[in-house]
């Protein structure tokens, strides 16, 4: 078989490859058929297969099934993960992965009781990164961002959702989309985009009316020409963009095909929610701040609740009201917020422990979100977040843990023994890699 680096990250691969994993301890998120998401009580449900194969091929999930009744495989690779647990790739839903530098300068301010809107008026927060993104070249950003997409891809995610807005100019945030498009031919990641012009008013703007007519008129059309952007998004927030103007520009992005995926409900009840159900929202993120109103908002939408914990912990913010979104019947998924102000953690293991520790939610729960529900987030749940044949062939094997609920309850370990994506094995403790 063929083996080597995978395109240029440093991943080591074997390619090409049919490969059957038996001797299963629990097969994680098996579905017969998989639904668009799970809500309610349905989220405490997780169907695990015991004992159990699972064979790749061409890419794709070929077939599973209990041991016992595991067909003559001729597969390339056999791999034995007796005392291991096999999940479907977790799909990160909300990142802001492309960014120039680091900002732990805030950090320090944040321990000295300096608040997020402090930090802002004294030229931190978002406008800091947008002026570092705007003095690195696309290829800088591609090679730091590079180095992310490894990470993440060895905390067990397979596909990611990536933002804009950190250029606030429309030279600077087709640069940003330009490379989270270039993440996705260079790895092994399934790379969702979404353009974030408005994620904060650039400083030179005293009529703040001024930018968002740049953001309707000349950067979502220049976007759109280059076919850069699935979705548009809004920081919807005191101090940032009205619920009026958020509906505005999300109209706007709508006309050339734009979905949106909104920020909303992160500092204050800012209407958020009610404006992602109003334009007809993929999902509505963040939603630490949430009354019975935006709740109710949400039952009997498609919109999908999509919950940061990671903010919330670095910031240390309260929690989304996970709880009580569930008891309501409504779904939620979990994603990372990975971005280098608020929440500078791609680990998606790691939000599964903030969901059960802080949010109170199950690890059946947690996993859930982390996977089908967050594929739906991105329209991927036809073909990810799930053990379902057919489906794309991005799995991990953990290590030799007691059980599933493990992986959330050893929030500071590394769990993943081997990372499956495409159906090429990325990275693994089962081989000896070539020197």
């Amino acid at each position: 078989m063929e083996g080597g680096y995978h395109r240029s990250i440093g991943l080591f691969y074997f390619c090409g490859m049919e490969i059957l994993i038996q001797n299963i301890k629990g097969l994680v998120q098996v579905r017969e058929k998989s639904p668009r998401w799970v809500a309610g009580v349905d989220m405490a449900h997780l169907p695990v297969l015991e004992n159990a194969f699972l064979h790749l091929k061409d890419g794709k999930i070929e077939n599973y099934g209990a041991m016992e009744e595991m067909p003559l495989i001729n597969a390339d690779e056999i791999i034995n993960a007796s005392g291991r647990f096999v999940f479907p790739s977790f799909v990160d839903s909300h990142t802001h992965l492309v960014f120039a530098a680091s900002r732990e300068e805030e950090f320090v301010y944040k321990i000295k009781g300096m608040s997020y809107q402090e930090i802002a008026a004294k030229g931190g927060g978002i406008l800091n990164s947008a002026k570092k993104l705007q003095q690195t070249t696309e290829d800088e950003l591609l090679e730091r961002a590079m180095i992310r997409a490894e990470e993440i891809i060895g905390f067990g995610t397979g596909a990611v959702e990536i933002k804009s807005g950190y250029g606030l100019t429309t030279k600077d945030e087709i640069k940003m989309l330009r490379v989270a498009k270039r993440l996705e031919e260079n790895t092994p990641l399934r790379v969702k985009t979404t353009f974030l012009g408005a994620h904060a008013i650039p400083k030179e703007y005293s009529d703040r009316n001024d930018y968002i007519k740049l953001i309707k008129e000349e950067m979502i059309p220049a976007v759109a020409a280059e076919g850069l952007a699935d979705y548009i998004d809004a920081f919807c927030e005191k101090g940032f963009f009205t619920p009026e103007e958020t509906e505005d520009i999300m109209e706007a992005g709508k006309k050339y095909g734009m979905r949106p995926k909104i920020h909303a409900n992160q500092l204050h009840i800012s209407g958020g929610v009610q404006v992602g159900v109003k334009t007809g929202a993929l999902s509505v993120d963040h939603l630490e701040s949430m009354g019975e109103e935006e709740i109710t908002a949400l039952q009997n939408t498609d919109v999908m609740p999509t919950l940061l914990p990671g903010a919330a912990f670095f910031l240390n913010m309260t929690y989304p009201p996970a709880r009580k979104m569930i008891e309501a019947g409504l779904p939620v998924a979990l994603a990372t917020d990975y971005n280098p102000g608020s929440a500078p953690c791609g680990k998606m293991p790691f939000m599964l422990s903030l969901a059960c520790i802080k949010m109170k939610m199950t690890p059946e729960e947690a996993i859930n979100s982390g996977t089908i529900n967050s594929a739906y987030a991105i329209e991927l749940q036809n073909d990810y977040g799930s053990i379902t044949k057919g489906k794309v062939a991005n799995v991990f094997i953990t290590s030799e843990i007691p059980s599933y609920a493990y992986m959330p309850y050893a929030f500071g370990a590394n769990l993943i023994d081997a990372t499956i994506l495409n159906g090429e094995i990325i990275r693994s403790n089962f081989f000896s890699i070539p020197e």
